[in-house]
């Protein structure tokens, strides 16, 4: 993978769980874990879009960012004001150390 297809900046959010002072409620927020990811974000075409549908309904996007251990698909990623959740982590097929390719939906959910 060249540096050159890694053109995008994106942001890698983790789910957490805090208590609400007031009525002890259990939230829901997001925690950046990693800011300012070089990724390559590659919108699918609407036959690969067809194809996902029968297996996967709400893939969109595939991102692929250098290898980084601890990506899990309870993350979301969020790229100008989109966010992506991950349906998934792909290692690359050679080494599995030197890209992850990440099967993602946008605008499915809050991530």
């Amino acid at each position: 993978m060249r540096a050159g297809q890694l053109r995008h900046r994106v942001e890698f959010q983790r789910p957490q769980l805090d208590q609400d002072p007031v009525t002890g409620e259990m939230v829901k927020s997001w925690v950046v874990v990693w800011p300012n990811v070089a990724a390559g974000i590659e919108p699918l075409s609407a036959r690969e879009f067809i194809v996902a549908a029968s297996e996967h309904s709400k893939i969109s996007a595939r991102i692929v960012i250098r290898y980084r251990p601890g990506v899990d698909a309870t993350m979301r990623i969020l790229h100008r004001n989109k966010i992506y959740a991950i349906e998934g982590v792909l290692s690359d097929r050679d080494s599995g150390l030197d890209y992850l390719t990440l099967p993602c939906s946008e605008g499915v959910n809050d991530g």
